[in-house]
């Protein structure tokens, strides 16, 4: 998809629109939540990256699996539920009812661009995407999504390194800084502060962004276009468990279930559920 084609796509959209389907996301995985336990703190975080991204490529592309599409590619893969639901908000696919659907994204799902889960791989595979690109003269660009917890994987930094060594500006990682892992603040485990000087030192085109302003997250990430000669890095601070107060910032909830009193305090937090401008379609 162009840049000029998603300028016009961005301005026939009302302007709330991404944050009310960011919304509606975030209530359909709370709801799978309460059948079966999911990564649902990591899955708020990321969800209105993921509805950003999906908000600006081409759709249409997407479902058909044209050849030299834009990719999005999770590589935090235990955050699935967030593309899940974001992917039945954009039409491309039927949100799963409980138990049918892989807790990591599946190759062959349509909007699914590379199976992912264990952490670190997704970089490298992002940047595999762009050199192809590159060789192909093809304007193809790829999105890596990435837990900051994520980075203390040492092939996240070796891809960084051929990246920027490969002169990939078709290359946009995107970090979701929520400050916690499974194990508590990203911080105790490996401090990986200050990551703007990291990325800049290996050579990266760097911005910082409120990973939950959908409208500042549209500008930065396809203004991220604008580097001409090296990939560029996102880094989009957010809150694990955004939109349930009981859930923020709290490693308790990387992974767990919601039971029915816990998911109606949830969904009361998050606010009535606004209409859909989408038909959900099966992929």
């Amino acid at each position: 998809m162009t840049q000029l084609h998603r300028q016009a796509t961005s301005r026939r959209r009302p302007p709330d629109a991404l944050a009310l389907r960011a919304r509606r996301a975030r209530r359909r995985l709370l709801q799978y939540a309460a059948f079966t336990p999911i990564h649902v703190g990591s899955s708020l975080s990321v969800t209105d990256i993921l509805t950003v991204l999906y908000g600006g490529i081409d759709l249409a592309a997407v479902r058909h699996a044209t050849h030299g599409r834009d990719r999005v590619i999770l590589s935090k893969g235990h955050a699935v539920w967030a593309l899940y639901a974001v992917l039945a908000e954009v039409g491309l696919m039927r949100f799963p009812q409980a138990g049918v659907m892989s807790g990591h994204p599946a190759d062959g799902t349509t909007g699914v661009d590379a199976g992912t889960g264990a952490l670190g791989h997704g970089l490298s595979i992002g940047a595999g995407f762009a050199e192809a690109a590159r060789l192909s003269e093809s304007d193809q660009r790829t999105f890596v999504i990435m837990g900051d917890g994520e980075l203390n994987e040492g092939s996240v930094w070796e891809a960084a390194m051929f990246a920027a060594h490969r002169r990939l500006s078709n290359l946009t990682a995107i970090v979701d800084v929520n400050g916690m892992q499974q194990e508590g603040a990203t911080r105790s485990v490996i401090d990986m502060a200050p990551l703007d000087h990291k990325w800049r030192a290996f050579g990266w085109d760097v911005r910082t962004v409120n990973g939950h302003d959908t409208a500042a997250l549209e500008r930065t990430l396809f203004g991220a276009q604008d580097s001409q000669d090296r990939p560029s890095v996102v880094l989009a601070r957010t809150v694990k468990g955004k939109g349930v107060p009981f859930m923020e910032n709290s490693a308790q909830w990387h992974y767990g279930t919601v039971n029915p009193e816990q998911l109606v305090v949830a969904l009361e937090a998050l606010g009535p559920e606004p209409a859909s401008a989408f038909e959900e379609q099966a992929c």
